[in-house]
């Protein structure tokens, strides 16, 4: 062990200003670690959590630091291994610390902190790090080098480093506010947030002895609907959900530069992640790793099938010669200008994201879009009320019902839409003669005497001792729109309705007997209740004049 004295390299009131308190959750804390590890060439990571004691441990074999690098480059804040113009490690991965002020979080993260390495030619060089300590020396105003940090001895890490060629060791004791996340959940954040742990084979994570692998994130998959390739990006993820759940793919292009997917699931819900108040979203990631969370609030088209969205987009552009990244690393600059001219591109994206969208979840006999009016509103709503019921025969049942089900839902979705008008234009018409105090033609009695006769047998023969019709005294409920037509028209009010109830009938009927009508019937019912429906609007116009 070297007996070097080591200090911090920068004032102690700035250490302070600068933002010991900058990063905000455990799992921000653990992707600089992890990330740190990555900068130094580590193949492995391993990450021992002990929640009960608020403690954890984090061990790579990276290049590891001798004396001089723990003192020079460690604990100089605002070091910056692209300070020589490279932006890649020795073995050519892309560097993800930029300003050397990431190591804020990790020395501000816990009561004390024990960092320990050493590279292939040198011995172990550690120091303790006591955030009380640190504390009582700002108070007082001390300079850094009057702070000499405690050594610590391999000894303290002995099982750890009995096997440990090389890399660097750092335990985390008394975390600040106590890690209340799951492991599980930890493992869920590693794997979703650092891609590289599972896109890259020389990396590997272990949390708890466990490796992260892209089976932590099976939930999410298996609830996927939908999946857009962004520029044809090979994600193992991409795989597992289009394997796991048989997800529709479909293809997308965007700047060459920028890669992913986005995928939608089933319902909203499906987002949530188990355990904690936060779900999946779409995320920007730049060299692997999570550089700005929901993406999407920076396009702010407050449409419902944002709600459906997760995904991970790769813009490893936005790591250049500039630094577009927030103090806290968390987030992007928001007006740079080549952050905000991929966010334009998004946007335009996601436009025809959501029109596909809105596309295939009407094929799969689900709610889509109520904002795409390409779609009328009419036909949407009945086509979303014939799947919530048909919804309740595909449970239980063979595959002929649920082919059945889908193949009746064109036609449902007409016949539901106009069995509505139908509904409506007839009991308009009956107000509109009760209104008028119109006298029911001779014809009209004939036929509500011939009516209400078949009701009394068909009860008799059914055993029904009710009332069917709300109200069985008004005998303008036994008339068909023909019947009522006639008496409009009896009335000199309007002698053109017959006509067109005459053309109304026969599809009107056969909605009513719930047959699937031709194209050619629909087009007709179409025009013929539009001019009904319109002649009927003019006699309330005259009757309320």
């Amino acid at each position: 062990m070297s007996e070097k004295t080591f200090t911090f390299e920068i004032s102690l009131s700035v250490l302070n200003h600068l933002g010991r308190n900058l990063y905000r959750s455990f799992a921000t804390i653990l992707g600089e670690a992890i990330s740190n590890s990555w900068d130094a060439d580590a193949k492995n990571v391993w990450i021992d959590i002990d929640r009960d004691n608020s403690k954890f441990t984090i061990m790579d074999d990276g290049i590891g630091m001798t004396a001089d690098g723990l003192q020079n480059k460690f604990l100089k804040i605002g070091y910056s291994k692209r300070k020589d113009g490279s932006s890649n490690s020795v073995s050519g991965r892309p560097f993800i610390g930029r300003k050397g002020i990431g190591k804020l979080a990790l020395l501000s993260c816990a009561q004390k902190i024990s960092v320990l390495s050493k590279t292939n030619s040198s011995e172990y060089v550690g120091v303790i790090i006591d955030n009380s300590q640190l504390d009582e020396a700002i108070d007082d105003e001390w300079l850094p080098q009057q702070l000499e940090l405690e050594l610590v001895s391999a000894e303290k890490f002995s099982n750890l480093a009995e096997n440990h060629e090389h890399g660097t060791i750092i335990e985390f004791d008394g975390i600040r506010g106590g890690i209340w996340n799951q492991v599980d959940y930890l493992k869920q954040i590693i794997a979703r947030y650092f891609r590289f742990s599972v896109l890259d084979k020389s990396f590997t994570i272990y949390v708890n002895d466990s490796e992260i692998t892209i089976d932590e994130l099976s939930e999410l998959a298996k609830r996927t609907e939908f999946l857009w390739n962004i520029n044809n990006h090979e994600d193992p993820y991409v795989t597992l959900a289009l394997e796991f759940c048989s997800a529709t793919e479909i293809p997308i292009e965007m700047s060459q530069s920028v890669r992913g997917f986005i995928a939608s699931v089933d319902k909203p819900s499906s987002l949530k992640i188990p355990g904690v108040d936060e779900k999946a979203g779409v995320d920007l990631f730049v060299n692997g790793r999570l550089r700005q969370r929901d993406i999407l609030s920076a396009i702010s088209r407050a449409r419902i099938p944002e709600n459906y969205l997760y995904g991970q987009i790769h813009f490893d552009d936005l790591d250049d010669e500039e630094d577009r990244f927030t103090s806290s690393r968390e987030e992007i600059v928001a007006d740079d200008p080549k952050y905000t001219e991929f966010i334009q591109e998004l946007s335009g994206t996601l436009g025809e994201i959501i029109h596909k969208w809105d596309e295939l979840r009407r094929k799969h006999d689900r709610d889509g879009d109520p904002d795409n009016t390409s779609i009328k509103k009419r036909h949407r709503k009945s086509q979303e009320l014939y799947n919530m019921i048909s919804s309740d025969y595909k449970s239980d049942t063979g595959d002929w019902v649920d082919k059945e089900v889908k193949r009746l839902q064109p036609y449902a979705s007409f016949n539901v839409q106009t069995y509505t008008e139908c509904f409506l234009i007839e009991n308009l018409a009956r107000d509109l003669i009760s209104r008028q105090g119109n006298n029911l033609s001779k014809n009209s009695k004939t036929e509500v005497n011939k009516w209400r006769k078949s009701e009394v047998e068909a009860k008799a023969r059914g055993n029904v001792n009710i009332n069917i019709r709300a109200d069985e005294t008004n005998d303008l409920n036994y008339l068909d729109f023909g019947q009522l037509a006639r008496n409009l028209d009896d009335a000199g009010v309007q002698n053109t309705l017959v006509r067109d109830a005459k053309t109304y009938k026969p599809i009107r009927d056969a909605v009513m007997h719930t047959s699937l009508l031709t194209q050619e019937a629909k087009d007709l019912m179409k025009t013929t209740f539009n001019n009904i429906n319109g002649r009927i609007r003019n006699l309330f116009s005259s009757s309320e004049s």
